[in-house]
């Protein structure tokens, strides 16, 4: 069987990223340029991707022609909505929802925004489109194996399968008519999924600040909003937009860590 074969209902995970793009783009040309009834497509906006994701998102679906269904957290019932490029939040709205109504922020061992505003918001879509029942394609690439461990059995992982490495993806991307507008270095995209994600390295998340502090302001708000943290073993965004305009060696060289959104 083909990895890009869809025999069953199957929601296409869109994370916004240029591997799940790729997978995205290997689908649809199996299926010569169309895809089939039983499988969709979403991509899950919080209200802190960068607006070249929302860009990259939206060439995707009007160069190659396919329904991408953006979807967003909404606190009432259902407990999504759908928008559009134009419309998607771009000030953290339904991210915001959501510590509003738990009154707490979520941390590296409670990853509750993932699975809230990406996982659960896709699955009640799904439901709700009259799929009780269905497989999750996401983009995770053969060098990246340490994050399919962690992820369910139900999750369909097509790359890995295809023996697709980062090398593949990024070559695809320089060559394509298009492509997302966030720079590549050291092997990740540091402003994919959201711009200061708290499972981010903590150099980068200060190097990203020092480039634009204006990106802590809303992490720094929701802190204060909820009198607490996102992690309690670094300084708050607040401190961290301070110290940034200051020197840029607050921390050792750790890394981040991965998570569901993907790249």
């Amino acid at each position: 069987m083909n990895p890009y074969q869809i025999d069953e209902p199957t929601v296409i995970s869109f994370s916004g990223g240029r591997t799940s793009g790729y997978m995205l783009w290997k689908v649809i040309q199996y299926y010569e340029g169309r895809l089939p009834n039983d499988a969709m497509v979403c991509f899950c906006n919080t209200g802190k991707e960068d607006e070249a994701t929302l860009q990259f998102v939206h060439d995707c679906e009007t160069n190659w022609k396919v329904k991408i269904n953006w979807l967003e957290y909404h606190v009432g019932d259902p407990k999504f909505k759908e928008v559009t490029f134009k419309t998607a939040s771009r000030n953290g709205e339904p991210f915001d929802a959501l510590t509003t109504k738990r009154n707490y922020l979520p941390n590296p061992v409670a990853r509750f925004c993932t699975s809230e505003l990406k996982i659960l918001t896709i699955e009640r879509f799904a439901k709700l489109s009259g799929w009780d029942e269905f497989d999750t394609m996401v983009g995770i690439r053969a060098d990246e194996k340490r994050r399919a461990a962690k992820m369910r059995d139900s999750k369909r992982m097509p790359l890995i399968e295809d023996e697709v490495y980062q090398e593949t993806v990024q070559a695809f991307w320089r060559s394509h008519p298009f492509d997302l507008g966030l720079s590549f270095r050291d092997g990740v995209t540091p402003l994919g999924n959201c711009d200061l994600c708290f499972l981010k390295g903590p150099n980068q998340i200060l190097s990203l600040i020092a480039q634009k502090p204006d990106r802590a302001v809303w992490w720094a708000e929701q802190e204060k909003k909820i009198n607490g943290t996102f992690r309690n073993d670094r300084p708050s965004y607040a401190d961290m937009m301070k110290f940034s305009i200051q020197q840029t060696d607050m921390f050792d060289n750790e890394g981040g860590i991965s998570c569901f959104c993907g790249d």
